[in-house]
């Protein structure tokens, strides 16, 4: 997925979504759009100015090979089944699950501890 590919190419530049929507362009709404899948065919204008502040280029964001953004599920520890069944059993939504993991990633960036 393009949006997940530019998240992470994002997070590895150490650049929030604001720094990455002003350096290349495009509004910080459309960007958060595409990054969470809403936005699934963004502008190849829109893409090429994303790749080239991303020092990378539309053929990359686009590559659909297998990289770290899959996973098999079968390789997933139980225990870890076990917590995100037990979360969605008590309404944690999709959308939790990224906001809490945009979260982690953050205090990693920035630290860790306050």
């Amino acid at each position: 997925m393009v949006g997940m590919r530019i998240k992470r190419l994002r997070m590895e530049k150490g650049l929030s979504i604001n720094e990455l929507s002003e350096k290349a362009g495009v509004s910080k709404s459309y960007l958060s759009y595409i990054e969470r899948g809403i936005q699934q065919n963004p502008s190849l204008q829109v893409l090429s100015r994303l790749a080239k502040t991303l020092s990378t280029d539309v053929e990359d964001l686009l590559d659909q090979r297998k990289n770290s953004d899959d996973f098999d599920v079968n390789h997933v520890d139980s225990e870890w089944m076990e917590l995100v069944q037990h979360a969605i059993e008590n309404g944690v939504t999709k959308e939790d699950f990224a906001y809490y993991l945009d979260f982690i990633k953050f205090k990693k960036m920035n630290g860790g501890h306050e």
